[in-house]
């Protein structure tokens, strides 16, 4: 517990300095760039084409996705409405961990040449991600929007609003996540890069092209559901599917408790692994700081 105290000490007056620094790095970011910022829209909208042109047109009869309901009955959404609300969170959380788990080395200079916080680092670093998301959001808001009116459906819904709970606490998890992965990183380089290896893998074990609740009948099909029950990621992308199409409460179970006690394990597991990485994330910071200037 003190060690928590740690940071969010380190964190006191250091609020506008955080702000400022959090747009300093997406200027950073897309500095040099003709079209600048417009890359936070282009490159995001380009994947998604890419894998909804796979799906659609490489893949033919793979248009619809047919969901089924907690009440037992099967609702149709057009596939790309339905990897736009599963790719929004999906990037945030990508680029939070990619940039959160490089953010202190390619910052060494507050480290090594200035008395400043370094966990303050990891925070506007995983800050300057949601302005992006923010962005994106409104996008997809606006594309939902523009669905109901065209074609009578309805997305959009008093449901939407959890975004605002969603968002911050998606913000603090995989901020907690860089408390342990950025100094690790810092120590050593390879480990970036597995990290960045492995999230193309992670992005297929995640229901972000197709529906982790249902899942097609195979020899592995308990592994895979239970692997897709402890993902975090996956709790997220359904949560904003919850939010936006599926007109769901994201703390309720979207199926059966196959313990018949009718909990929702999937925010279970997520509750718990939320503490786990928040209070071991904050340990190992605490324990890694003090040799950080020495290693960079």
């Amino acid at each position: 517990m003190i060690t928590i105290f740690t940071i969010f000490k380190e964190h006191r007056h250091f609020g506008k300095q955080i702000f400022r620094l959090s747009k300093t790095e997406l200027i950073k970011q897309y500095k040099g760039a003709a079209i600048g910022p417009f890359w936070a829209i282009i490159k995001p909208a380009f994947t998604l084409f890419v894998y909804w042109f796979a799906f659609t047109v490489g893949i033919k009869n793979l248009g619809i996705v047919d969901i089924q309901m907690p009440n037992g009955s099967v609702q149709h959404f057009d596939r790309f409405i339905f990897m736009l609300t599963g790719f929004i969170p999906w990037w945030f959380i990508s680029e939070s961990i990619t940039h959160g788990a490089k953010a202190i080395r390619v910052n060494r200079q507050f480290v090594t040449k200035v008395k400043f916080p370094v966990s303050t680092i990891l925070t506007y670093t995983s800050l300057s991600r949601v302005y992006i998301h923010f962005l994106l959001s409104a996008i997809m808001v606006g594309i939902l929007g523009l669905y109901d009116c065209l074609f009578n459906t309805q997305f959009l819904s008093l449901y939407a609003l959890q975004f605002f709970i969603l968002c911050p606490i998606m913000f603090m998890f995989f901020l907690a996540l860089t408390w342990t992965t950025a100094p690790m990183c810092a120590f050593s380089k390879d480990l970036e890069s597995m990290i960045t290896s492995v999230m193309s893998g992670i992005f297929w074990l995640t229901g972000v092209i197709y529906s982790s609740y249902d899942l097609p009948p195979t020899n592995m099909q308990h592994l895979l559901e239970f692997f897709m029950l402890i993902n975090p990621i996956n709790f997220f992308v359904n949560a904003y599917r919850k939010a936006f199409i599926y007109h769901e409460a994201f703390w309720v179970t979207h199926t059966s408790d196959p313990t018949g006690l009718g909990l929702n394990w999937e925010l279970i597991i997520f509750v718990a692994e939320f503490l786990l990485v928040f209070f071991y994330g904050a340990h190992k910071y605490n324990k890694l700081r003090k040799t950080l200037p020495d290693v960079l």
